[in-house]
């Protein structure tokens, strides 16, 4: 039941999983070519899509791609509620149970090792897990990242409740105790953090990770370049997949030498052949970790800015007077970008060519993609010409699911 729900295209043969994904990126299409008519925009090609749109690239790695994995704590079908793996259910009708990983065929073996661990450890101690916040217990959900070098990081989020610092620190020496010496020492894990967290999500600044044993970051090797990855930094979860996207989005930029790039939403700071790469991302570790791949990599053409995108990017662009073209890359999260980012590119007329990375083409980058095209308005201050869309390349990062990553070049 967990393979249905979590790969619920796995009994397909992947060139099948390839075709559902092609109709449903086709679908997508169709809707923004209908949608943008309804603004009185003639956006009918072909097929009835909005712009051309070329197979789905296949991912190099069919199984175990995944090199980032969340297992949750709670109960399981067997009713042990030190139970680590996939949630099954809904929160509503209060019927969720925990489910290990061990039969999805996207999480690589090693994930299932170190969660495996996790669970064995959990068990053992006396201390509750962390359901439900407001009920007690502390024990909650464990990231495992790797690299195709064989590099292993644990990240293992706790719930402190009334704790003192004398207790956390016992719980701590325990972990690692039994991470380097006891049983889990098999999973030879690179890193092991902790997270003390009152929130379903903490950042390094609102809680930091605290490194429990071994090295601080992992290294991963992609088209080349070595980049180095924090725990809360974002990196493509598939690797492989992540080098054919990159070269591809190398490609449908068409840059010239002497044209600078705008990437927003950066990350751990991909490395483009342009003549400057200016990087936003939000997450202040990422960004120093794009500073460092940077400068590592012998690469002297960025600067990276730490900070939301809206707040950055308006000031950034309201002051360019730079003569060379401009070429924007956007790789939001699913929440899509802020309006003030749609507003700010519209309105740079040296950006010309826009590429929009999106998870989920059919959420909220939909509202993105009618804001980018949509006709001049002064009433919400988009004066710049509109952007079309010129051409879609989906690409297969996330085989045996039905997600896609589609690429979208916007020109005007």
């Amino acid at each position: 039941r967990l393979a249905n729900m979590v790969t619920p295209l796995w009994r397909l043969p992947y060139q099948e999983q390839l075709q559902v994904k092609y109709e449903s990126q086709r679908k997508i299409l169709q809707t923004l070519a209908s949608r943008l008519e309804e603004l009185g925009i003639d956006a009918q090609k072909p097929g009835g899509l909005c712009c051309p749109l070329r197979p789905v690239v296949p991912s190099p790695v069919i199984n175990g791609y995944r090199n980032k994995s969340t297992f949750s704590v709670n109960r399981g079908p067997d009713g042990n509620p030190k139970t680590v793996g996939l949630y099954v259910g809904t929160g509503r009708a209060r019927n969720i149970v925990c489910v290990k990983a061990n039969h999805l065929e996207n999480i690589p073996s090693k994930h299932k090792q170190v969660a495996q661990c996790y669970e064995e450890f959990i068990r053992r101690s006396p201390l509750d897990p962390c359901i439900l916040f407001h009920e007690g217990g502390h024990w909650r959900e464990l990231m495992v990242r790797t690299t195709s070098c064989g590099q292993t990081m644990a990240i293992i989020t706790f719930h402190p409740q009334e704790l003192g610092q004398e207790a956390l620190a016992t719980q701590k020496a325990l972990l690692k105790e039994f991470f380097t010496c006891g049983p889990g020492r098999v999973c030879d894990l690179t890193s092991l953090y902790f997270q003390e967290s009152t929130m379903t999500r903490c950042s390094h600044e609102q809680s930091p990770f605290q490194l429990l044993h071994g090295e601080p970051h992992i290294f991963e090797e992609v088209l080349g370049l070595k980049f180095r990855i924090s725990p809360d930094a974002f990196f493509q979860v598939n690797r492989g997949g992540a080098e054919v996207l990159y070269q591809a989005v190398g490609e449908l930029s068409q840059a010239g030498g002497d044209t600078v790039l705008l990437d927003i939403c950066c990350g751990t700071g991909e490395q483009w052949p342009l003549s400057k790469i200016i990087g936003i991302e939000v997450v202040e570790k990422a960004i120093e970790d794009a500073r460092w791949n940077a400068a590592f990599n012998g690469i002297s053409n960025c600067e990276f800015h730490s900070g939301k995108a809206e707040a950055m990017l308006p000031q950034l662009l309201s002051s360019w007077e730079d003569a060379r073209p401009l070429l924007a890359v956007v790789n939001p999260s699913r929440a899509g970008l802020h309006y003030r980012v749609v507003r700010a590119i519209r309105n740079c007329k040296s950006i010309r060519r826009l590429l929009y990375i999106s998870c989920k083409p059919e959420g909220e980058a939909m509202r993105n993609f009618l804001e980018l095209c949509c006709l001049s308005d002064p009433g919400k201050k988009l004066a710049g010409e509109p952007f079309a869309p010129t051409l879609a390349t989906p690409f297969d990062m996330f085989p045996h699911t039905v997600h896609c990553e589609l690429v979208l070049l916007f020109t005007r």
